[in-house]
């Protein structure tokens, strides 16, 4: 007996059998699409990587300072100015002497020893020194740091004071290479004895204190005396109270050599170049 005709299984029609035996076809066409963006997606995340380790190295060597042109001029990063100067062997000390700055200037001074042992160094100073309000005794010890560290390197060390030079930079100023110390005409220089406040302490904590800064004042005489060729007990009086040195009297004094005129034949050429 034949079953009800709404019981019966369609027929096929022609154009869904085709569609039918299209299928596999296309999930298989499908599949291999999909799995080679996959790999391409591998292989495009291992060239990014890649890549981000080049430009990493790249960054690494002080030569590549100069940073990509990509994109319109909000996209673009902004030039980093230091490491322009760090490429042609220039640390700048523009800053009051913190421990953040001394860090920063003793990785450069160590890193161009090791790039060439035999080029000079140009320490460029604009500083006020340690300022007043410092948080902690021992802020003056982060200039002995510094002047250790020209000292313990190869390369000799060029100063060039561009601004101010007050207290504990005066002294980093004059102990550059002697003959290669030199300051711009508008340039101001001045000595003083180390600064600290000492507030809300008992007594046996100043006198521990007093007896450090003590210290420090004599090492910064020590110093001054060795590199203006000045006797400590004249350094002592200089510094009794602040003194001020324009250029040409820091000239006189010792603490640089020359002051670089705009009008001299090798400054000409310098900015010719």
């Amino acid at each position: 007996m034949q079953a009800p005709a709404f019981c019966q299984a369609p027929r096929a029609r022609p154009h869904c059998a085709r569609f039918a035996s299209a299928t596999p076809r296309c999930l298989r066409a499908a599949h291999s699409t999909f799995s080679c963006g996959t790999d391409a997606l591998h292989l495009s995340k291992r060239s990014r990587r890649s890549n981000i380790k080049c430009r990493a190295a790249k960054r690494l060597d002080v030569q590549a300072v100069i940073p990509q042109l990509q994109g319109d001029a909000t996209e673009q990063t902004p030039p980093d100015l230091p490491s322009y100067l760090f490429k042609e062997r220039i640390v700048y000390l523009g800053m009051s002497l913190v421990p953040a700055v001394t860090e920063l200037i003793l990785a450069e001074l160590l890193y161009l020893q090791y790039d060439n042992p035999s080029r000079p160094v140009y320490m460029y100073i604009n500083s006020a020194g340690v300022t007043k309000g410092g948080e902690k005794l021992g802020y003056e010890s982060e200039a002995f740091a510094i002047y250790d560290t020209m000292k313990y390197i190869k390369p000799s060390v060029r100063t060039l004071c561009v601004g101010t030079a007050f207290g504990e930079s005066a002294m980093l100023l004059a102990a550059g290479e002697k003959g290669q110390r030199g300051s711009l005409p508008s340039a101001s220089i001045m000595l003083r004895q180390p600064m600290q406040r000492f507030t809300q302490m008992q007594a046996s904590d100043i006198d521990i204190y007093r007896n450090e800064i003590r210290k420090t004042k004599n090492e910064i005489v020590r110093l001054l005396g060795e590199h203006t060729d000045h006797e400590p007990e004249e350094i002592e009086k200089t510094i009794s109270r602040p003194k001020y040195f324009d250029p040409y009297e820091a000239v006189k004094y010792g603490i640089i050599d020359r002051v670089l005129e705009p009008d001299e034949i090798d400054i000409k050429k310098v900015i010719r170049q």
